[in-house]
């Protein structure tokens, strides 16, 4: 009986402690994302990738943030983005110790929860059939920072129908950017809902 008291007392330890220690970690996450490189005072809905002009393919993402309503926009909002280049490879720069990537940029959404990146459409390592992807974090107010599915292209040969139709099934085909040319660049529309139990869905 006693050690049966024990072991109760031992997993009722560790259900409290667990919690918290993946709380911590989390917590230590955030604070070394690269999200947070920029301060927050120097954001505004929109921002322009570095090489911007240099690039031949040019792209204006454009989108809105919501409430997990899906309705009602979501005002301060910060949007991380970062991505390869044209031939799919990370241009890593370093200052000090600190290593990034070159290619990354932030927005904060306005109040109408929009914002607006100028970006340039990346390659995909094809040494590693690699997809055509733009990798971005988002941190809502008083939210810790999430992760939200790569951004994919329409045009991407990699992009198999089999892909398709499988992202479809879960829901994940609003991830897949459709280009539209406008002006001399591409233009694309990615709208992002976030959600109650602070996970990040798809629009």
């Amino acid at each position: 009986m006693k050690n049966l008291i024990r072991l109760i007392c031992f997993i009722c330890f560790f259900s409290v402690i667990n919690p918290i220690a993946a709380q911590e970690s989390n917590s230590i996450l955030d604070l070394n994302s690269p999200l947070y490189d920029r301060a927050e005072d120097q954001l505004s809905n929109t921002d322009t990738i570095p090489d911007y002009r240099s690039k031949t393919n040019k792209l204006k993402l454009t989108g809105i943030i919501y409430q997990s309503d899906g309705i009602t926009p979501a005002k301060d909002v910060i949007l991380f983005i970062e991505q390869p280049d044209e031939d799919g490879d990370f241009d890593l720069r370093k200052t000090g110790d600190d290593r990034y990537v070159f290619h990354r940029s932030w927005v904060k959404t306005d109040a109408d929860g929009r914002y607006t990146l100028y970006t340039f459409v990346p390659g995909g390592d094809r040494r590693y059939k690699q997809l055509q992807q733009i990798f971005p974090l988002i941190k809502a107010p008083t939210q810790q920072i999430y992760e939200v599915d790569t951004f994919l292209f329409d045009e991407d040969p990699l992009l198999t129908k089999a892909c398709r139709k499988r992202m479809a099934k879960k829901g994940d085909a609003t991830r897949i950017l459709k280009l539209k040319s406008l002006e001399g660049m591409y233009v694309a529309e990615r709208n992002i809902i976030l959600k109650e139990d602070l996970e990040i869905a798809r629009s």
